[in-house]
Protein backbone atom coordinates (compact mmCIF):
# COMPACT_ATOMS: atom_id res chain seq x y z
CA UNK A 1 0.00 0.00 0.00
CA UNK A 2 1.25 3.38 -1.46
CA UNK A 3 -0.21 6.57 -0.08
CA UNK A 4 0.98 9.99 -2.12
CA UNK A 5 0.84 13.00 -0.17
CA UNK A 6 1.65 16.57 -1.45
CA UNK A 7 1.33 17.64 -4.99
CA UNK A 8 2.12 14.89 -6.86
CA UNK A 9 4.81 14.13 -10.00
CA UNK A 10 4.36 12.38 -13.18
CA UNK A 11 6.35 9.31 -13.12
CA UNK A 12 7.72 6.96 -16.23
CA UNK A 13 8.34 3.39 -15.68
CA UNK A 14 11.59 1.89 -17.25
CA UNK A 15 9.54 1.28 -20.44
CA UNK A 16 8.55 4.74 -21.36
CA UNK A 17 5.02 3.89 -20.36
CA UNK A 18 3.51 6.41 -17.46
CA UNK A 19 3.85 4.51 -14.17
CA UNK A 20 2.00 6.26 -10.66
CA UNK A 21 2.66 9.58 -9.81
CA UNK A 22 5.05 10.02 -6.61
CA UNK A 23 4.09 13.11 -4.28
CA UNK A 24 6.21 15.24 -2.07
CA UNK A 25 6.19 12.53 0.65
CA UNK A 26 5.66 8.98 0.40
CA UNK A 27 3.92 6.15 2.80
CA UNK A 28 4.55 2.42 2.09
CA UNK A 29 3.16 0.01 4.18
CA UNK A 30 4.44 -3.78 2.87
CA UNK A 31 2.16 -5.05 5.50
CA UNK A 32 -1.02 -4.38 7.89
CA UNK A 33 -2.80 -1.12 7.28
CA UNK A 34 -6.35 -0.04 8.72
CA UNK A 35 -7.78 3.08 8.05
CA UNK A 36 -10.78 4.16 10.99
CA UNK A 37 -12.94 7.03 11.88
CA UNK A 38 -13.97 8.30 15.37
CA UNK A 39 -16.06 4.99 16.20
CA UNK A 40 -14.98 2.30 14.10
CA UNK A 41 -12.57 0.80 11.86
CA UNK A 42 -13.80 1.39 8.33
CA UNK A 43 -11.66 -1.23 6.78
CA UNK A 44 -8.23 -3.03 6.73
CA UNK A 45 -5.68 -5.02 4.77
CA UNK A 46 -7.60 -8.37 5.41
CA UNK A 47 -11.18 -6.73 5.13
CA UNK A 48 -13.18 -7.75 1.97
CA UNK A 49 -11.47 -5.58 -1.22
CA UNK A 50 -15.20 -3.72 -1.83
CA UNK A 51 -14.36 -1.93 1.31
CA UNK A 52 -11.39 -0.49 0.50
CA UNK A 53 -12.77 2.12 -2.27
CA UNK A 54 -15.00 4.22 -0.01
CA UNK A 55 -12.30 3.96 2.25
CA UNK A 56 -9.82 5.25 0.63
CA UNK A 57 -12.07 7.77 -1.06
CA UNK A 58 -12.09 9.53 2.41
CA UNK A 59 -8.73 9.72 2.37
CA UNK A 60 -8.16 11.03 -1.25
CA UNK A 61 -7.74 14.90 -1.22
CA UNK A 62 -7.97 15.26 2.79
CA UNK A 63 -5.71 17.62 4.36
CA UNK A 64 -3.40 15.90 7.20
CA UNK A 65 -3.21 17.27 10.07
CA UNK A 66 -1.08 15.03 12.25
CA UNK A 67 1.77 12.16 11.03
CA UNK A 68 3.19 10.09 14.31
CA UNK A 69 4.99 7.30 15.93
CA UNK A 70 3.19 4.98 18.02
CA UNK A 71 4.27 1.39 20.21
CA UNK A 72 7.27 0.40 21.51
CA UNK A 73 7.86 -0.80 18.14
CA UNK A 74 7.11 2.27 15.87
CA UNK A 75 4.32 2.18 13.95
CA UNK A 76 2.41 5.19 12.10
CA UNK A 77 -0.51 6.53 12.04
CA UNK A 78 -1.83 9.89 10.01
CA UNK A 79 -4.60 11.55 10.88
CA UNK A 80 -6.92 13.89 8.70
CA UNK A 81 -8.86 16.89 9.46
CA UNK A 82 -12.12 15.22 9.31
CA UNK A 83 -10.37 12.94 11.90
CA UNK A 84 -9.72 9.60 9.34
CA UNK A 85 -6.59 7.81 10.86
CA UNK A 86 -4.41 5.48 8.47
CA UNK A 87 -2.42 3.41 10.58
CA UNK A 88 0.28 0.54 10.01
CA UNK A 89 0.68 -2.22 12.39
CA UNK A 90 2.86 -5.52 10.94
CA UNK A 91 1.81 -8.41 12.43
CA UNK A 92 4.59 -10.45 11.52
CA UNK A 93 7.97 -11.46 13.02
CA UNK A 94 10.43 -9.14 12.56
CA UNK A 95 10.31 -5.02 12.41
CA UNK A 96 7.12 -3.03 11.30
CA UNK A 97 6.89 -3.06 7.42
CA UNK A 98 6.58 0.87 6.18
CA UNK A 99 8.83 3.08 5.03
CA UNK A 100 7.87 6.88 4.37
CA UNK A 101 10.28 9.02 1.82
CA UNK A 102 10.40 12.68 2.42
CA UNK A 103 10.92 14.69 -0.81
CA UNK A 104 10.73 18.17 0.52
CA UNK A 105 14.54 18.91 0.87
CA UNK A 106 17.38 18.46 -2.09
CA UNK A 107 18.28 14.96 -1.12
CA UNK A 108 15.36 12.56 -0.10
CA UNK A 109 15.36 11.22 3.56
CA UNK A 110 14.14 7.50 3.76
CA UNK A 111 12.57 6.76 7.23
CA UNK A 112 12.33 3.03 8.62
CA UNK A 113 12.51 0.82 11.82
CA UNK A 114 15.23 -0.81 12.17
CA UNK A 115 16.30 -2.90 15.45
CA UNK A 116 13.60 -1.65 16.83
CA UNK A 117 13.83 1.84 16.84
CA UNK A 118 13.08 4.71 14.16
CA UNK A 119 15.50 4.94 10.91
CA UNK A 120 16.93 7.76 8.82
CA UNK A 121 18.24 6.46 5.96
CA UNK A 122 19.05 7.85 2.08
CA UNK A 123 16.95 5.53 0.19
CA UNK A 124 19.96 3.28 -0.76
CA UNK A 125 19.15 0.44 1.40
CA UNK A 126 16.32 -1.50 1.67
CA UNK A 127 13.14 0.19 2.99
CA UNK A 128 12.57 -2.91 5.33
CA UNK A 129 15.47 -5.07 6.82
Amino acid sequence: MFVEIGDLTPRSRRDGSPGNPEGVVSLGIKWSWRIEDQIAIRCGSWSKEELWEPAFETLRGAQITRCELFGALPEVVVTTETGIRFLSFATTDGQPQWHMVDRREKSARWFTVREGQLHLGDGTEPASA
